[in-house]
């Protein structure tokens, strides 16, 4: 068996990792030594449908059987499937299939520079991002993501972004220039400490980009898929974007992301513009098929409706019980406890006692579960984190 030690010998060192994980079932993972764990992390919120899901492990495996390959310089069957539901769930036009989330960030910056180029050849392409905001890890997706401690050991990046504060209208309308051609926001900042948009700054910013043909993109990498509730975020805003980033709970756990747009955003990209050698591959969009029907199959987004009711009301309780916990903040199965601490030595006590949760900066705790836990799995995470906040209060969870 090869030891943590050895594989740290194989690895650029860019995550610190302490567990190996060897097989999942239903919200739970196990490690190479047969040690159970509830999952409250989904992968970073990808394993929207846990790990036992027979339809969906059936379907990845017919596929093989059938074909897993042909590039995008032909259409199959699996990804003419998945175009039409994720078009059918997200109220857009056109979509276009990536390897990843950050992939679909690229594509998204790309077609809206086009779509300003084609009304001006001299369009600067200005975009304006928010502040506390994150978008992926490469050039383009670092340029518009609003935390300096992820851009500045890789500048210059691409040029013509500037940031707003997210919340906050009048920070928006500042950066307005003739040259600006999209405003990007996550509907739900997820690495910026899960806060989540304000209504009405939604519709103000929707109510600007339609007055000046500013394209609205929103990023629901993290938050769409049936993470709040709906299919996507936006549906419970009354605000619909131009484009729509997704990734993550797409597949299911197979690397995947997508940017889809209305028909006069979409038009402007032509055979050339742009592509992907893997992006709807078969075998991928067999499974991102295949979760649009589970979900509907199995309710999904109604288990998220009722388990997140309950998983507020928990993590409510320890708010006002521990004063450690400044607030909780979230929506639907995406939530966020904040702390007067560093929550670093939380998680990692977590861990010993058998529950993944991760960070979302650096005093708040990211819940971002299966979407299929229900109630007994709520008690069981926050039964272990009364038992560490306990010794909390006591020790200052240094």
């Amino acid at each position: 068996m090869i030891t943590l030690e050895q594989a740290d010998q194989y690895f650029i060192h860019v995550y610190n990792r302490n567990v190996v994980f060897e097989k999942g079932e239903d919200v739970y993972l196990y490690d190479d030594k047969g040690k159970k764990y509830l999952d409250f992390a989904a992968g970073i919120a990808v394993s929207a449908l846990g790990y036992s899901n027979h339809k969906y492990k059936n379907t990845l495996k017919e596929q093989i059987n059938k074909l897993i390959h042909t590039s995008n310089l032909f259409y199959n069957q699996p990804a003419i499937l998945a175009g039409e539901k994720f078009i059918k769930a997200s109220g857009l036009d056109k979509v276009f299939f990536t390897n990843s989330g950050t992939e679909a960030i690229e594509g998204s910056l790309k077609l809206v520079r086009k779509y300003a180029y084609l009304k001006n050849p001299d369009s600067k392409g200005h975009i304006v991002a928010m502040n506390h905001s994150f978008h992926g890890r490469s050039m383009g997706a670092l340029s518009v993501t609003g935390t300096k401690k992820y851009r500045e050991p890789f500048e210059p990046l691409i040029g013509n972004v500037s940031f707003a504060e997210f919340n906050d209208f009048e920070t928006v309308k500042a950066q307005i220039t003739e040259d600006t051609c999209a405003i990007l926001l996550e509907p739900i900042q997820g690495e910026g400490g899960i806060y989540p948009a304000e209504k009405e700054f939604l519709k103000q910013v929707r109510h600007l980009c339609d007055e000046k043909d500013i394209v609205l993109i929103f990023d629901e990498i993290q938050c769409g898929m049936g993470r709040t509730g709906t299919m996507f975020a936006y549906q419970q805003y009354e605000v619909k974007p131009d484009v729509i980033v997704s990734a993550k709970a797409l597949g299911g756990g197979v690397p995947v992301g997508a940017f889809a747009a209305i028909n006069k955003i979409a038009d402007a990209f032509v055979p050339g513009d742009h592509g992907t050698t893997y992006g709807s591959n078969p075998l991928v969009m067999s499974a991102v098929s295949c979760v649009f029907d589970i979900f509907e199959e199995e309710q999904i987004l109604k288990n998220v409706q009722q388990t997140a009711d309950y998983l507020e009301e928990k993590l409510n309780t320890l708010c006002e019980k521990y004063p450690v916990i400044k607030e909780r903040r979230g929506l639907g199965l995406m939530q966020g406890l904040e702390f007067e601490i560093p929550v670093a030595g939380i998680i990692k006590e977590a861990l010993q006692k058998g529950v993944i949760i991760i960070a979302a900066g650096t005093n708040t705790i990211r819940f971002v579960p299966p979407l299929i836990i229900e109630k007994q799995h709520v008690d069981e995470l926050c039964d272990i984190l009364e038992s560490i906040l306990r010794v909390c209060l006591k020790t200052a969870c240094v």
